[in-house]
């Protein structure tokens, strides 16, 4: 049996991950230190006998016993509310967390996938964004901490593929959604729904114009899953190009959850991009994959999630605490 690793494994997507390789005969060993991921996540594989997990943050040196076929790195916040409220372990996660693993790849000579995002563009000059396009990155923002983190954990993966062998895998990760979200994680689909759920207006920033395309989670997991079993180390664009302004979004899931909320317009937040649409030619042709899941399907499988939720996670503040967690 195939032995992998996944770290994040507690999060929205790396918990999929987990899910996906189990399915496929793999023995999973689960890492998170739980700064934004969430037990629940992954309560389900407790007694599964092909899954173990270790509490522990990848920052920090990583030791794993017996041997070691993949690594899938998925360990890092990744909204604006998390990424604003604990930036230095952010840029650590992508820097040194990337390192740590790297290293355990070469000594294991285990292959590794790394989850990049489509924030490696930045705000665009080009649309929509192909794999070539070097971005548009303000490295002092305030979404710096999260950019450059993603850009370094590219550069470092790149290194150590080209100069110590290491099999590497990178996939750009643009807007994915479904199951198992945090519904207080600023990003705009919980938010939106969490808005509606509660009876609250919905919350618009800039003009609504700029522009976001959304990948169903098991479109997205499928498509890494494509990706860490091809013979290819460059970037890969997986996300779905299917474009929407924010204000017709806004509208969609007024319309989805039945409910008579107002759209209400605040400022724009800095570096916030204006466009983002993945150009996925080379994963159709390098992976054979694209999107299948429409967004009316996907929305509504996301909003029932949301439904199940507790009172308590459909109230819980946006702003949780990090600071216990931190290591100054």
């Amino acid at each position: 049996m195939k032995k992998v690793l996944i770290t994040g494994a507690a999060g929205f997507l790396g918990s999929h991950l987990c899910d996906r390789f189990i399915a496929e005969g793999f023995y999973v060993i689960g890492m998170d230190n739980f700064i934004t991921g969430d037990k629940k996540n992954i309560s389900h594989l407790e007694n599964n006998a092909n899954f173990e997990f270790i509490k522990h943050d990848v920052t920090e040196f990583i030791s794993i016993e017996g041997d070691l076929d993949y690594v899938l790195h998925f360990a890092s916040p990744a909204s604006p509310i998390d990424y604003l409220k604990i930036p230095i372990q952010t840029l650590k996660v992508g820097s040194l967390g990337t390192h740590n693993l790297l290293g355990l790849a070469k000594a294991k000579n285990a292959r590794l996938l790394i989850a990049s995002t489509s924030e490696v563009y930045g705000d665009p000059l080009v649309h929509p964004q192909t794999e070539s396009y070097y971005g548009n990155v303000n490295t002092i923002g305030p979404r710096g901490v999260y950019d450059e983190a993603k850009r370094f954990q590219e550069s470092i993966t790149m290194a150590y593929h080209r100069f110590h062998g290491v099999e590497t895998r990178i996939v750009r990760i643009f807007n994915t959604y479904g199951p198992r979200m945090r519904l207080n994680d600023g990003r705009v689909i919980p938010a939106f729904m969490g808005q509606a759920l509660r009876g609250e207006d919905l919350t618009v920033f800039g003009d609504g114009m700029q522009t976001r395309s959304f990948c169903y989670v098991d479109d997205q997991v499928e498509g890494i899953f494509r990706l860490m079993f091809s013979d290819y180390a460059n970037p890969v664009n997986i996300g779905n190009p299917n474009e929407i302004t924010i204000k017709d979004f806004a509208e969609e899931i007024i319309k989805l959850t039945n409910t008579s909320q107002k759209i209400i317009y605040k400022e724009l937040p800095v570096d916030d991009p204006l466009q983002r649409q993945p150009d996925i030619t080379l994963a159709k042709k390098l992976l054979g994959w694209q999107p299948k899941v429409e967004r009316e399907e996907g929305m509504l499988k996301t909003f029932n999630y949301f439904k199940s939720l507790s009172d308590e996670d459909l109230y819980k503040s946006e702003h949780k605490d990090f600071s216990k967690h931190i290591k100054k």
